[in-house]
């Protein structure tokens, strides 16, 4: 484009047409122009004019689209705030850990988007320049997890699947149990949807009481569900897709995010957060002694959902998660 042309629209804020712009350079890959119209846009913003929808297009389709060297350059904090997703999360979806790792800025940003490469499949575990960052968590996945429900990004979409829900049958529940306190797991299967809550229309319902699952369920004040028994890696599956999403309308957090909180929940769970960081087969011995299930009411399911309950035969202690949001 004729830089008078692109002065022009600048200084109107031409939002609409700048936009455009960003699409068309976008698909002839001129990424130079894309990132030198976000750096325009990022200066016009600072002096008033609105155009962080701009360069936030701007920097999405260079995460997403861009060869390593402007992908990477555009991973700086504040970047992409009305972006689909996450940026360290947007720019692991096409890019492997090679191409990406000498153009990222320093931890935290590098740290994430070595967590998403592993959650697409990479080992980084042998690789000697990842910095783990503070989530704690393996640079591989383990035999033990889910083949996690990750989001799709396109040029002018995204697509967040969730797992697989099972076949849930028909159940009365016991009188509700006794609830006792355990702050660490309620905090952390709360955390697990706090977008939902705080960002959001959502609300998060979560009980620890005597007993075993179906007393607390009927801790949350149901007496008939539809019920189902689920392994583990599906527990972390649906943990993990709750925490990397945003619900209706809050900011999602990514799927490394996601991971970290199902893990964290997990641990909290089984009354192992005091020994954290674990190993992961430490930790994958504990979650396995744990009885998971999924379950339902018989109202009809719209939105984000997560309704998850837990059995912890050793202590006799039954866990239950009640999450929704609507749009």
């Amino acid at each position: 484009m004729d830089a008078d042309r692109l002065d022009q629209l600048i200084d109107r804020a031409d939002v609409d047409e700048l936009i455009r712009v960003v699409q068309e350079q976008s698909g002839e890959e001129q990424w130079e122009h894309v990132l030198q119209l976000r750096d325009r846009c990022r200066a016009a913003a600072a002096t008033g004019r609105q155009l962080w929808p701009v360069a936030s297009l701007a920097e999405y389709r260079l995460a997403l689209d861009a060869p390593g060297r402007w992908a990477g350059a555009v991973l700086v904090d504040g970047a992409g705030p009305f972006a689909l997703g996450p940026l360290t999360e947007v720019v692991a979806v096409r890019h492997g850990w090679e191409e990406l790792a000498p153009h990222l800025p320093a931890a935290p940003a590098a740290s994430f988007v070595a967590h998403e490469r592993v959650l697409r499949g990479e080992d980084l575990r042998t690789n000697g320049e990842v910095d783990a960052g503070g989530l704690d968590l393996p640079l591989a996945l383990q035999p033990w997890e889910p083949s996690y429900a990750l989001a799709e990004y396109h040029a002018d979409r995204a697509e967040f699947p969730a797992p697989p829900w099972p076949r849930l049958q028909q159940a009365t529940l016991p009188p509700p149990g006794e609830p006792v306190g355990d702050p660490e797991a309620v905090v952390a299967l709360r955390e697990l949807v706090t977008p939902w809550t705080t960002g959001s229309n959502g609300k998060a319902d979560v009980v620890v009481v005597e007993g075993d699952h179906t007393t607390a369920i009927a801790a949350l004040g149901h007496r008939r569900v539809r019920l189902a028994s689920i392994g583990t890696d599906d527990a972390l599956a649906w943990m993990a897709w709750a925490g990397a999403s945003g619900g209706a309308h809050g900011r999602r957090r990514g799927a490394a995010n996601g991971r970290f909180g199902a893990w964290w929940a997990a641990a909290a769970i089984a009354g192992v957060l005091d020994l954290w960081p674990m190993t992961p087969d430490e930790l994958g011995d504990e979650l396995t002694a744990l009885q998971w299930y999924a379950w339902a009411t018989d109202d009809a399911a719209t939105g984000w959902q997560l309704r998850l309950a837990v059995w912890d035969p050793a202590e006799d202690l039954g866990f239950a998660i009640d999450a929704s949001d609507h749009a």
